[in-house]
């Protein structure tokens, strides 16, 4: 490793390229604030300031590496109110976070069609198509967490009047069809082929083994864009294998409650503990480990951006799903810190629940064995 002094020179020569990017000098034209860390404890309470240009309340969280990949976005609007209308040029992914509503979207040929949404939906916005949140309830707040890749579009064109007001309508990824936003329960392999999903929280997932911990997993893209989305599960007396990818995957706690180490390959395990309503983004490859350690199966969201996040294998497996020793970015169990078993059982120990891995470990030893 190199040592923290000879770390700052080095960055001081590199210091001009990592300037202030047109994204953002937009941010703090929009008069918000952006939280840069890689882990909000509830985005339910997290502070927001007024947003003209939207309507509501926002504020953006954006930990600097991903400032040029993907951002989040969390956005309340008032009882009986609504957004104003816009349009732009990069994709957005959207979380309902609290409250219930619809959104109207129609494009420049004047397709027009509008959605119903409640808390724990799932939607995105379809490129360039003009768009309006409504919230249904006249005494509660809706709370929406995005993830958009508005850093990598507005630093690509630097030009607000391009990016926001461009006259044209991207047909592939919306003409008006009436079943647009109906959801959809084709999956393949893992892959759901849908742009709507009515509750992330109880989504039907497939079995995902491969991860540890006897895990269920979904994967989605929305409105036909290049930003992605999974949804993990994993039961009670629990964890995943650790496992690191590239930045700006942007995790939110759906259920349970756990935490998750995180750290630079070399460097100390830092713990974030989680419930539902946390944000965890894990920094640019570094190693990161899920624990269930409540009474409830534990479910997290996670939304990127795939030209970021993922390196592949020459079959298309991201590389994060593959063991270390064969080249990958998955930590068996068998090669993890002893550490990382002890204080799972202390947490758990705490709250009176037993381990449930001691099976999962003796058959990763067995299929280990048989590789050789």
């Amino acid at each position: 490793m190199i040592r923290t002094s000879l770390r700052e020179e080095l960055a001081g020569k590199f210091v001009k390229e990592r300037g202030e990017s047109f994204y953002r000098r937009w941010v703090r034209k929009q008069g918000l604030e952006v939280i840069s860390a890689h882990y909000v404890e509830d985005l339910n309470t997290v502070e927001l300031k007024p947003w003209s240009k939207v309507g509501g309340r926002g504020i953006f969280i954006n930990y600097e590496l991903s400032d040029f990949s993907n951002d989040c976005q969390v956005l309340e609007i008032p009882p009986a109110g609504s957004t104003n209308p816009q349009r732009h040029l990069y994709e957005e992914m959207i979380y309902v976070l609290k409250g219930r509503g619809s959104t109207a979207v129609w494009n420049h040929k004047g397709k027009k069609m509008s959605f119903e949404w409640g808390e724990g939906s799932i939607f995105a916005i379809p490129l360039n198509t003009w768009y309006q949140h409504f919230n249904a309830s006249g005494s509660n707040p809706v709370r929406l967490v995005a993830v958009t890749n508005a850093p990598l579009v507005l630093n690509l064109f630097e030009d607000e009047e391009f990016v926001f007001n461009t006259k044209y309508d991207f047909e592939s990824r919306f003409a008006g069809e009436e079943d647009y936003f109906e959801p959809k329960e084709e999956v393949t392999g893992f892959f759901l082929e849908t742009n709507f999903i009515h509750d992330a929280r109880t989504l039907r997932l497939v079995s995902a083994k491969e991860r540890g911990g006897e895990g269920a997993h979904i994967r989605f893209k929305l409105a036909r864009g290049t930003m992605s989305a999974h949804i993990s599960e994993f039961p009670v007396g629990v964890y995943k294998k650790a496992h690191r990818h590239g930045p700006g995957a942007h995790v939110i706690i759906l259920s349970g409650e756990g935490y998750s180490p995180m750290w630079p390959e070399g460097e100390k395990m830092r713990r974030y503990n989680w419930r539902p309503g946390t944000l965890i983004v894990p920094p640019d490859r570094w190693w990161h480990q899920h624990f269930n350690v409540g009474r409830e199966p534990a479910r997290y969201l996670a939304f990127k951006y795939e030209g970021t996040v993922y390196s592949r294998t020459e079959e298309g497996i991201p590389k994060s799903w593959i063991s270390r020793r064969e080249g990958g970015d998955q930590i068996d169990y068998a090669d993890e810190d002893p550490m990382v078993r002890r204080m799972f059982e202390e947490e758990l120990a705490k709250r009176g629940i037993r381990s449930r891995m001691d099976p999962i470990y003796e058959e990763e030893l067995r299929r280990l064995s048989a590789k050789g």
